[in-house]
């Protein structure tokens, strides 16, 4: 097999840009550059976690409620500092922060939005297991007078986004994103520093035999998932199926979309309208997995027709290959 040609991700984006949107001004191309710029930062102080001051919690907790660890406050800061100086970025908001972030500079006429969980998964970081980065991209209407409140720029359906991805801290630092054309993924070389083309085209197998679940909470998931999961196991869906669970959402979602098979994370107990936030976390996952030639769904819909009603909004997450996904949501509608 011949090796892929040594292309960045800025030349993928440019390449992209020419050839759907010839008339593009390069300004999504170096907004996605303040994205790879942070990932860089985040990857270095992941890499070296276990030699300096960046392990365990900084005492405090997010608005989520969630014990921010010290690599939160770190990835957060990066992105902030590398978006907030794009020139094109007017709002930004994030898992760690209760409402948008306005730039000061651009509230006017920035034209982008960008929504992000500065680091998924971050708990496992002290046990040095995979994490990640996820972003989601918006546009923003011109707001000449700058007095629009920044949450209507924020609270846009999925559908409405304009670029989405992640990047995955692991094994090797992946960079996986989509336009609206295919999903690609990049894998950064550190000899270079740049992200290189490793995939430019991704897709998810249309089956498989992992599913992926965190079963200790089986027995409060509604009565239609627990048949699915017992279906998989029992041989009864038309294969063996093994079962898989990080904890990390980009990592569980990355091996999905390599792998095939189906990632749940539904209602329970304690969570009854879902754990996965919505805008930061469902809503680009979901794009990536359409754009592979998955299905994403709350279990009643299609995610990213979900209408966002507020920024840490959550919600059940259904991903996956179509021949899992077609079987569970039979189940669901049965039921």
């Amino acid at each position: 097999m011949e090796p892929l040609p040594l292309m960045t991700v800025q030349q993928h984006i440019l390449e992209e840009q020419r050839r759907h949107h010839p008339d593009a001004s390069g300004e999504f191309s170096w907004l996605l550059s303040g994205i790879t710029l942070a990932s860089k930062i985040i990857a270095d102080q992941v890499r070296r976690a276990g030699l300096v001051d960046v392990l365990g919690s900084v005492g405090q907790v997010n608005v989520q409620g969630e014990t921010q660890q010290k690599l939160d406050v770190l990835a957060n800061q990066a992105l902030r500092l590398c978006l907030g100086r794009r020139g094109n970025v007017g709002i930004m908001a994030s898992e760690e922060n209760a409402e948008p972030i306005v730039v000061p500079r651009d509230r006017q006429h920035g034209k982008y939005v960008v929504i992000f969980d500065p680091l998924d998964g971050s708990s496992n970081i002290d046990v040095n297991v995979s994490v990640g980065t996820i972003f989601s991209i918006l546009r923003r209407a011109p707001d000449p007078e700058g007095k629009r409140d920044p949450l209507v720029d924020v609270l846009q359906a999925g559908v409405k986004q304009v670029a989405a991805g992640y990047v995955v801290y692991g094994s090797s630092t992946m960079l996986v994103y989509t336009a609206g054309n295919g999903v690609a993924s990049f894998t950064l070389d550190p000899a270079i520093g740049a992200f290189i083309i490793s995939n430019p085209r991704m897709t998810m197998p249309a089956k498989g035999n992992i599913y992926s679940v965190n079963a200790a909470n089986s027995d409060s998931f509604p009565e239609p998932y627990q048949q699915f999961l017992a279906k998989l196991r029992s041989g009864e869906a038309g294969r063996t199926y093994s079962s898989r669970y990080i904890g990390s959402l980009v990592a569980d979602f990355h091996r999905t979309l390599i792998k095939g098979g189906i990632f749940l994370y539904p209602p329970t107990r304690h969570y009854p309208q879902g754990k996965l936030r919505l805008l930061y976390e469902a809503n680009p996952i979901a794009f990536l997995a359409e754009q592979a030639g998955g299905i994403a769904s709350d279990g009643r819909g299609r995610i990213m027709e979900i209408p966002p009603t507020s920024l840490h909004q959550r919600c059940p997450l259904l991903v996956g290959s179509r021949t899992e996904m077609k079987l569970l949501m039979e189940m669901l509608a049965s039921a």
